[in-house]
């Protein structure tokens, strides 16, 4: 059992815990998500680990309300366990695994749509503590739905919130404010955006075109967190990859988001779900490399 020691509402249907899993918080890098159980016969739900403290032998993560597995996890308490505590799964992030003197030379930019938030945290703070200042674009819908502000400007080099009504911050979306830092002559060598499907996507868009490379982590699309389910599926390049398995980043510029969010959508069906087995063949599970 995994003991939770501080549950806090981040803001409406938004919620971080901080619970202790010492392995889990030894070996764990920015960009790894952890597969939680909060009992012996209830769903498997992938998360990205939001922070870590080595030495208290704790994780934070964070988690929006999507679905009844979720809901369930959102009344527990401080003192309440999780059943399972799974991780750390997926590849760490390339920018904490490459040699810092490497990564120290790079002007790097963020991009962080809603709960998407929680993955770049961990990225920024980690820099920050290898005295690496990182550009990061903060955004949500309204400000209400703003979250982790405090904690990403403790961390960030510069520190940029948007919001699509304009309540707080700057108005719009995360992509105008790339092209205004672009235009008032800021040059980054890589840009992260973590978010909606439908943000990075237009985030990978214009940043192709103002060429900056640019990685995207799939983790809104991870159901299993194994690659046995098939549901985070994509095509990157010309080759089929599985989010939890060989991600969750990967190059955004050769991600096919529309086809991935074609797909999420045909899968949430038990007769998609079997459309896509029947259609996908061998291709359709990435962990056990058939479906039976």
């Amino acid at each position: 059992m995994y003991k939770i020691l501080e549950v806090k509402e981040l803001t409406t249907n938004i919620f971080s815990m901080v619970v202790e899993a010492p392995r889990v918080a030894k070996s764990c890098l920015p960009g790894q998500f952890v597969i939680v159980r909060t009992n012996e016969d209830s769903e498997r739900i992938p998360l990205t680990i939001c922070d870590y403290d080595r030495n208290a032998g704790t994780i934070t993560i964070v988690f929006q309300i999507v679905g009844a597995g979720t809901e369930f996890m959102s009344k527990l308490k401080a003192g309440d366990s999780f059943h399972d505590f799974v991780g750390p799964l997926g590849c760490a992030s390339e920018l904490v695994t490459d040699e810092v003197e490497v990564t120290s030379k790079k002007k790097i930019l963020f991009v962080a749509g809603g709960v998407g938030t929680a993955p770049v945290y961990p990225q920024v703070k980690w820099l920050h503590e290898h005295n690496i200042d990182a550009d990061v674009i903060v955004g949500s819908k309204t400000k209400d739905l703003l979250i982790l502000e405090d904690e990403m400007k403790a961390v960030a080099g510069n520190l940029y919130v948007t919001t699509d009504d304009g309540s707080y911050g700057r108005s719009g979306m995360v992509t105008n404010t790339i092209q205004d830092l672009v235009n008032e002559g800021n040059k980054y060598d890589v840009c992260v955006a973590i978010g909606p499907m439908i943000m990075m996507k237009f985030v990978c868009k214009l940043t192709k075109e103002l060429g900056i490379p640019t990685i995207v982590s799939l983790n809104p699309i991870m159901v299993d967190g194994t690659g046995m389910c098939g549901a985070c599926r994509v095509t990157v390049g010309d080759k089929v990859k599985f989010a939890c398995v060989d991600g969750p980043e990967f190059d955004g510029h050769l991600v096919n988001f529309d086809e991935a969010m074609k797909r999420q959508t045909i899968y949430k069906t038990a007769e998609g779900r079997a459309f896509l087995a029947a259609k996908e063949g061998d291709t359709h599970h990435g962990g056990c490399g058939n479906c039976k």
